[in-house]
């Protein structure tokens, strides 16, 4: 019999994008067969300095060797066990005085668990690790101390209800992103008034700050003005907070385009410490939480009616969109293998171009980020 794209049986199949025993398709003893989506498109190999660990990759793959966060047992021998609670991407651990923030490879988009891919916790914790240490002196942040390549210590910071979207591209396939929204007739968007005829990908006429809301469903795009009039910042904190998002933004492209890349959008996130001091918080322009495009190529690709060369999660965001609707299928397919393990690869050579340090590989288990952990109680 010919199968489907995945195959779910009883207890004893588990799905390679959550790893849980079954999925709500299973019926009793039933089997259901989902239908394999088309196979996706050839993926261009960025030509980027350094190794490339595919191999590597894949084996860990093979062996589901990524940091799920679910396997972080804490040692009852020194009395303390900090209380789990799980993010999209980051789990969170109090430790009292300050929290303990571990980076998985659990991969989202679109409000949704999509895979987990190998590695890239560790590069999203310590891609952010650089920026916070290259940005310190723009705005503090509540970096303390990397106990291990996953885990982040940091201080307590009340978050803002607000996440600082920065863009100098008309670009994204978001329901929030400017261009979805540009593509709907919004020619006000976040307070900023956009000209007819703008093209996919096109820069824009300057960097543009578009917040959005922290929202229990979805967030949603929202002015400055709405911002202060609904309540949700003070005015006083958001200058702040809109100063040192655009300043740190323009670090980042700066240091970007050293190395050849194109940061072209991003989202930042501050708190108030306990002292009242604003905080950035959260990550800082990893390949998450930003697009980065290759900047040779950039000109060549959009002349030829392109996608831009990038080493984010826009291309499998993509083959979602492409495949199913990611916002109403209740069961979403498989990511396949290879666009899973491009993905760690892109990230992996993401960290190395920017930090220039060597990527060093983790053997996943999930131990030794307890004993970090506790070691910094």
């Amino acid at each position: 019999m010919s199968i489907g794209w995945y195959e779910h049986q009883q207890a004893n199949t588990r799905c390679r994008c959550c790893r849980s025993a079954s999925h709500r398709d299973v019926v009793g003893l039933s089997v259901v067969f989902i239908p394999p989506p088309p196979p996706p498109p050839p993926l261009p190999h960025l030509t980027m300095s350094s190794t490339d660990y595919t191999a590597k990759i894949s084996a860990a793959y093979d062996a589901s060797l990524q940091i799920t966060g679910d396997n972080v047992a804490f040692s009852s021998t020194n009395g303390i066990t900090p209380t789990r609670l799980t993010g999209k991407v980051r789990d969170r651990y109090d430790l009292n005085s300050k929290l303990a923030l571990v980076t998985t490879d659990r991969q989202s988009g679109f409000d949704r668990m999509l895979a987990l891919v190998p590695f890239k916790g560790q590069v999203l914790n310590l891609t952010s690790a650089y920026w916070f240490e290259v940005t310190k002196d723009i705005v503090p942040n509540h970096l303390l101390s990397v106990p291990h390549p996953n885990v982040s210590v940091v201080k307590k910071c009340t978050p803002f209800p607000i996440e600082f979207v920065v863009r100098s591209y008309m670009t994204g396939s978001t329901s929030t992103s400017i261009w979805k929204n540009y593509q709907d007739g919004v020619r006000n968007y976040c307070g900023h008034d956009l000209p007819d005829g703008m093209k996919k990908n096109q820069k824009l006429e300057m960097t543009i700050l578009t917040p959005t809301t922290k929202e229990e469903e979805h967030d949603r795009p929202i002015s400055e003005a709405d911002i202060i009039s609904e309540g949700w910042m003070k005015q006083e904190d958001f200058d702040v907070c809109a100063k040192a998002a655009l300043a740190v933004f323009a670090k980042g492209q700066e240091i970007a385009a050293e190395r050849g890349l194109i940061l072209v959008d991003t989202k930042y996130e501050f708190g108030k410490d306990e002292n009242g001091v604003i905080n950035l918080i959260d990550e800082v322009n990893t390949p998450d939480s930003s697009r980065y495009w290759l900047a040779d190529s950039y000109q060549t690709m959009i002349a030829e009616g392109k996608e831009p060369e990038n080493i984010d999660k826009e291309f499998l965001r993509l083959w979602f969109r492409d495949n199913c609707d990611p916002y109403k299928d209740e069961v979403l397919p498989e990511a396949p293998k290879d666009l899973v393990v491009e993905l760690s690869r892109r990230y992996i050579k993401l960290y190395e171009t920017i930090t220039g340090k060597s990527f060093e590989f983790q053997d996943g288990a999930e131990g030794a980020i307890a004993e970090a952990i506790q070691k910094s109680c």
